[in-house]
């Protein structure tokens, strides 16, 4: 048995998440269906993280077990030459049988894009959130460093749709790092973190626009780790600003 890890790079625009959903198209549905067909096996496809429908990826990683002799750089030329042109293996390697793309992550990176010009270049709507308003940035950079730590991040998440999962759910995480930066007419907010909750980074994006709005305040910010109530928060912003940029794992299996 081999084990095959995969580092993805896919627009999600056309596709429903990550997940495997009947009648739609998906991520590891995609995935799936050309492995079928190259190996005549029933492969399962597991990932670092399942993004949600119209979420991006330059840095997702994957992994696979076959029994099949191909090599791994044999797999990532049949899957980019089966695969849809919005989804791309950009690299492909063998690891041992112990590796699992989710349960070894120790780290994942997001970046939400915000274009701040008046226009929205043709080549880049399908990938940030246009807001010309006026905004206080300087708040928000530094509220953005709140998100850092360990907290409780009940109030910028959204509940899992199940009454009896939500309670049984741990909704502590540790932020490594939270904080925006200038890129021309964007803010492009970074969040690395150990894992994620359901929508938390685009709430929290929600929240931090809220703050530049003066809606918001740094100290409710904070306060809201301990209120645990998601309605006081920011909006959920769209899914099509997200991008998970990369995946860290411990030696032997670095990036």
């Amino acid at each position: 048995m081999h084990n095959i890890k995969l580092t993805l790079a896919y627009d999600g625009t056309d596709f429903h998440g990550w997940q495997i959903q009947s009648g739609v198209p998906t991520i590891q549905g995609a995935l799936t269906d050309v492995l079928r067909k190259i190996t005549q096996e029933g492969i399962q496809v597991h990932a670092a993280g399942r993004t949600d429908a119209g979420v991006h990826a330059a840095g997702q990683v994957a992994h696979f077990k076959t029994h099949s002799e191909l090599t791994a750089a044999e797999f990532q030329r049949a899957f980019n030459a089966l695969l849809p042109p919005a989804i791309r293996v950009v690299a492909a390697e063998e690891v041992g049988p112990e590796f699992h793309a989710r349960w070894n992550a120790i780290a994942k990176t997001y970046e939400y894009r915000i274009f701040r010009g008046r226009i929205v270049p043709p080549f880049a709507w399908r990938y940030v959130l246009h807001y010309p308003f006026p905004l206080d940035e300087d708040a928000m950079f530094a509220a953005a460093r709140l998100f850092e730590g360990e907290h409780d991040f009940t109030s910028y998440a959204a509940s899992s749709g199940s009454e009896e999962e939500d309670a049984e759910r741990t909704t502590v995480r540790l932020i490594f790092a939270s904080e925006f930066r200038r890129n021309g007419d964007e803010l492009i907010y970074r969040i690395c973190g150990r894992s994620f909750l359901r929508y938390m980074v685009r709430k929290i994006v929600g929240t931090l626009i809220d703050v530049g709005k003066g809606k918001l305040t740094p100290a409710q910010v904070e306060e809201l780790f301990v209120l645990r109530d998601r309605s006081r928060s920011g909006m959920t912003v769209p899914p099509h600003g997200l991008c998970l940029i990369s995946v860290e794992y411990p030696d032997p299996w670095k990036e």
